[in-house]
């Protein structure tokens, strides 16, 4: 019985961790507006990160980037 338990557990955290896609959104506003997407294939807490890497603002511009 603990063998099942501790098996379907194991299931359980695997399938959670699993890669997936998700779409990264930016949106740019200042002198240019617009949005670009990227498809970021990992974790969600990872691409998440990824995504909020490329937050970024200089010269009037700002680049705000959301996961999907």
């Amino acid at each position: 019985m603990k063998k099942i338990m501790f098996l379907s557990a194991f299931a359980l955290l695997a399938l959670a961790s699993c890669k997936k896609d998700y779409t990264c959104r930016c949106t740019y506003s200042g002198t240019f507006n617009g949005t670009n997407t990227k498809t970021i294939t990992d974790t969600r807490s990872d691409a998440k990160a990824e995504c909020d890497k490329d937050d970024s603002s200089s010269n009037g511009q700002t680049y705000e980037c959301e996961l999907d």
